[in-house]
């Protein structure tokens, strides 16, 4: 039985170190080439064969500057002076939950987002916070803040096969994102809490309320 045991720890920690290097192969590979496609891109295929991917990938430079601003005051107001983690967030999505007797906040900084985004699922489970946590680490080692927020405008969900910054500026506004609106940079980063719920009920509270927010703090959002 012991032998057993032994041999079965040894594979788990094997598959968990082949996974870790598997993660930073990736880290460095994408440090400089584009991320063509990512986990939830790979799962909404799987889920849906027949979904309409709509996904192009686009350099920091050719991103506008109102698209930025937007999305870190409406996920991550502390993506710069952060490693990865904003603690006072966890502390006060925390209370917030324990408030409304419900998770209404997740705390979750850009980087874990993208961490989630390009390597897992979506799921809540300990262990998948656990590896979340690792990557999240190994990005802030790895990439810039720049690289990051590239990264993360291309590949994150914006409505129903819709991914990346460029894909959801053509698809709602028929435009480049580089000629993006304030306003119209504030409805798409308002959509990334619930993107595919807030495409269909743009007129929903939450989403009108969150468009309100960003539009109060966007202005003083620092941009790597």
């Amino acid at each position: 039985m012991k032998v057993i045991l032994s041999r079965f720890i040894f594979m788990v920690l094997t598959l968990f170190l082949l996974v870790q290097i598997w993660i930073i192969c990736s880290l460095y590979w994408w440090k400089s080439h584009p991320v063509e496609t990512t986990m939830f891109m790979r799962i909404a295929l799987l889920q849906n064969s027949e979904l309409n991917l709509q996904h192009q990938w686009i350099s920091d430079e050719q991103m506008g500057t109102a698209i930025k601003k937007a999305v870190i005051a409406s996920e991550d107001g502390k993506f710069i002076q952060h490693h990865g983690f904003d603690w006072n967030g966890v502390h006060s999505a925390l209370a917030r939950n324990e408030k409304n007797g419900e998770v209404v906040a997740g705390g979750s900084t850009i980087t874990q987002q993208l961490s989630k985004n390009l390597f897992l699922y979506n799921q809540r489970s300990y262990i998948r916070k656990a590896q979340e946590a690792i990557i999240t680490v190994m990005m802030e080692q790895i990439w810039s803040k720049q690289r990051i927020l590239e990264v993360y405008l291309n590949s994150v969900e914006f409505g129903n096969g819709i991914y990346g910054i460029e894909a959801a500026s053509q698809h709602y506004f028929n435009c480049s994102s580089r000629h993006l609106t304030q306003r119209q940079a504030i409805f798409l980063a308002a959509l990334l809490p619930n993107p595919k719920y807030y495409q269909r009920h743009k007129n929903d509270a939450k989403f009108l309320f969150r468009q309100r927010f960003i539009t109060k703090y966007i202005g003083s959002s620092q941009i790597p």
